[in-house]
């Protein structure tokens, strides 16, 4: 590694996100809310910081960067990223611990959607816009980063993009990495406005679409409301947020594609055909469990079906209903939700629509080697056949992703959380949705996890948001060798 140019990069972001809050500045000067000296000194701060790191980092070595760097950067780019966010809550007085405060900025960045407060309308809107940033920008970013750097691992997800399948990672954009961002941004900027628009166009307030707006696009789950999107109890605004937290969990790639003239490109695509299915298959069978049991309107029941699995699937993690009143199986297919996440290049958490695909795929083949033993077979994902080393790498990530799933639970039950909360806080950490269930269900936040178990959640945040691998990388004493 060369941290001179790793810690160059991260002088850079910290600079970046120093100025960035300008934005909430400008409405805490607006709505009067008396946090504008907390976000200056915030800004001074990083500002300053970024400056001090970039200028002893200026003359140093100017190699180009190797996959150790990339793999730093990314993973101390977003721990101090997690600190950067952290000064606001606390020198506003919003969040009056560090653990708190890292907790709350980390789960921003990582677009988990678990919060520490428990009374959010009461927080200056500054620092309400500054959270929902976070989010903002932690969703695109990953996914930047990923296309830039993340690639030269040639590990689990990150092979899919290389991988010669019919998916639209697979090509760049455009010829150029840094072109391929800049379109990706932009399109991420084009779908978050519109969704404001819509959102003023249902009654609801500028401030308060554009905070929904920057949290449903990250599939991040931040609301300005104590009560998340269940506070306003319209039908409209569930159905626009439903449609912008599946677009989120869509590949962004698609989205240029269909922007750009290709009108069946989600439907061409075989990972966003699946991933659609099992929405509206979920959707229908969470529908049927809870009418009758819950709502005795079919409608009613139809809409609060469809929107906490269009949450948990995309790992948005807004709420319109206390779900841990629903019947058993209505709670256990969320929690499956929570697993399954997003298609590959969306913002969404969770192991991913693609690996899922692949790994049932490659199961089904080894029953059907038993069966026949002397055919000869692949998996193929939309008629083009998948290399044995992409699977192996998709299995290899999956285990890891199970032992460190299994490792967290059992450290939150050290800490007395009972088996549901040790178990839903770690799966809503880890895939990135917020809400779980018991101690962290949807009327609930994680103010009464110890401190100790805080730590061990934003680890499982970063896991989940860094595709593990990045991670864990960094802790191998290989990876220190030179």
């Amino acid at each position: 590694m060369n941290p001179v140019l790793v810690f160059r990069f991260v002088g850079i972001l910290v600079l970046f996100l120093g100025l960035s809050m300008l934005f909430p500045l400008g409405v805490s000067l607006i709505y009067k809310d008396g946090s504008a000296m907390s976000l200056v000194w915030s800004m001074l701060i990083a500002v300053g910081a970024g400056l001090l790191i970039y200028a002893s980092t200026y003359k140093g070595d100017n190699k180009a960067l190797k996959h150790r760097d990339g793999v730093a950067i990314v993973t101390f780019g977003w721990i101090a990223a997690g600190l950067v966010g952290a000064v606001p809550f606390i020198l506003s007085g919003s969040i009056h611990d560090f653990t708190n405060a890292y907790f709350e900025s980390i789960s921003g960045f990582t677009t988990t959607g678990a919060t520490v407060l428990s009374n959010i309308e009461g927080v200056p809107k500054g620092i309400l816009m500054w959270r929902s940033i976070t989010q903002w920008f932690g969703g695109m970013g990953i996914i930047v980063l990923s296309i830039a750097i993340l690639p030269f691992l040639g590990v689990g997800g990150m092979q899919l993009y290389k991988a010669e399948i019919p998916s639209p990672v697979v090509d760049k954009l455009k010829p150029r990495i840094s072109d391929t961002a800049k379109t990706l941004w932009k399109v991420y900027l084009l779908i978050t406005s519109l969704e404001v628009i819509l959102l003023l166009l249902g009654g609801m307030s500028l401030f308060d679409s554009i905070n929904h707006a920057f949290c449903t696009m990250p599939t991040g789950g931040f609301s300005p409301k104590n009560a998340s999107i269940a506070h306003y109890n319209s039908a409209y605004l569930d159905g626009v947020v439903i449609v912008f937290m599946l677009l989120a969990g869509i590949n962004f790639s698609l989205h240029y594609r269909l922007i750009t003239g290709d009108p069946v490109v989600f439907g061409k695509d075989p990972e966003c055909r699946i991933f659609l299915a099992m929405v509206c298959a979920l959707i229908i069978v969470v529908t049927l469990n809870i009418h009758g049991a819950v709502y005795d309107s079919f409608l009613k029941a139809f809409r609060y079906a469809a929107f906490q699995v269009s949450s948990i699937i995309t790992t948005t993690g807004f709420v319109t209903a206390d779900y841990e009143k629903w019947p058993a199986l209505s709670r256990n297919l969320l929690v499956l939700c929570m697993f399954l996440g997003g298609m590959a290049g969306s913002t969404g958490g969770g192991l991913k629509t693609m690996r899922v695909i692949l790994l049932v795929k490659h199961a089904f083949k080894e029953v059907f080697r038993i069966i026949h033993p002397h055919a000869v077979t692949s998996v193929k994902l939309g008629g083009k056949p998948v290399s044995s080393e992409i699977l192996s790498s998709i299995w290899g990530f999956f285990i890891l992703y199970l032992a460190l799933f299994v490792a967290a639970t059992l450290a939150m039950s050290a800490l007395g959380l009972d088996l549901i909360s040790s178990f839903a806080s770690v799966a809503a950490c880890i895939f990135n949705v917020g809400p779980g269930l018991g101690l962290v269900g949807p009327v609930h936040n994680y103010t009464g996890i110890p401190p100790i178990g805080k730590w061990v959640l934003i680890f499982c945040m970063l896991l989940g948001r860094l595709e593990i691998y990045t991670v864990i990388v960094l802790l191998m004493p290989e990876y220190w060798r030179k």
